[in-house]
């Protein structure tokens, strides 16, 4: 796999479709590697003609996982330097949860690499708009068993916590619950990054002023059923950006099911194309 470089942070990334013209960057949340945006999906970007290029965020996955804090607005320098070692000057940005915080930092700190942006049950920053029921917040706060002492436990802790911040419309098998947990435990197993990146969105503060100046096209995408970070989010998102277009989705929860990978692809490739429109 190729990897860019961010000063002392190297992020493994993976690009398909080389061949086409414009590049959509896709952006993990919270303690999530870049296989949460499957080959599968990737490949649907390609077939509408666009080149996919997925990362692992610092601290997750096979990238750099630094002891020392760092910031929102590194982990978006992080996207830009995957922009640079792929060859991109300018992108279409796309991002879920955490991921959706990281590109609307980057399309503020770095407009000049930016075509359009497409935010993903994510929120603006303000405590207000971040709103989660009890028991999704008990995903995010409880820590997982240890896997070296009860693998059974953790992995069954792992498809626990999916089905409680699922899409309830589109849930997955437990067999493929269980095959993701497992996969990537094997791939990469990093809880203390977890508590470093939470900081960092934490430290990044309420972008809804910032926001209000972005000139791109914008789709903020969110489920109606979201208990992680409910709609208000995505409203608040929405409401912040200048003639940005709001999807809520019925049935969907917090996260990408392959129930869902046309919707998602659809928002994307709305976005970018109104880039286009635009251009």
């Amino acid at each position: 796999m190729p990897r860019a470089h961010n000063g002392n942070v190297e992020i493994e990334y993976q690009s398909f479709g080389d061949d086409r013209p414009e590049t959509i960057l896709l952006v993990n949340g919270l303690g999530s590697q870049m296989t949460r945006w499957p080959e599968a999906f990737c490949e649907k970007l390609v077939a509408k003609g666009y080149r996919a290029i997925r990362f692992d965020n610092r601290d997750t996955g096979l990238s750099t996982w630094p002891s020392e804090p760092y910031t929102l607005e590194d982990m978006a320098n992080d996207g830009v330097a995957v922009l640079d070692a792929a060859g991109v000057k300018k992108a279409h940005i796309a991002g879920v949860s955490m991921g959706g915080m990281i590109v609307q930092r980057l399309a503020l700190d770095h407009p000049d690499r930016v075509l359009s942006m497409t935010s993903i049950m994510s929120t603006t920053g303000a405590a207000a708009a971040f709103k989660s029921t009890p028991e999704a917040a008990a995903v995010l706060n409880l820590p997982p068993p240890d896997p070296k002492a009860d693998f059974e436990a953790f992995v069954e802790n792992r498809m626990a916590n999916a089905r409680t911040i699922g899409s309830p419309a589109y849930p997955w098998t437990d067999e493929e619950n269980r095959a993701r947990a497992i996969a990537e435990y094997n791939r990469a197993f990093n809880p203390m990054g977890v508590g470093r990146q939470r900081r960092a969105v934490e430290a990044d503060g309420d972008r809804t002023r910032a926001l209000g100046g972005l000139k791109i096209p914008v789709v903020i995408l969110h489920g109606a059923d979201d208990p992680l970070l409910m709609k208000i989010g995505g409203e608040a998102t929405a409401k912040a950006i200048p003639g940005a277009e709001l999807r809520i989705i019925a049935g969907m929860g917090h996260d990408l099911p392959p129930g869902l990978y046309d919707t998602f692809v659809d928002a994307i490739v709305t976005a970018a194309s109104r880039a286009k429109a635009d251009a």
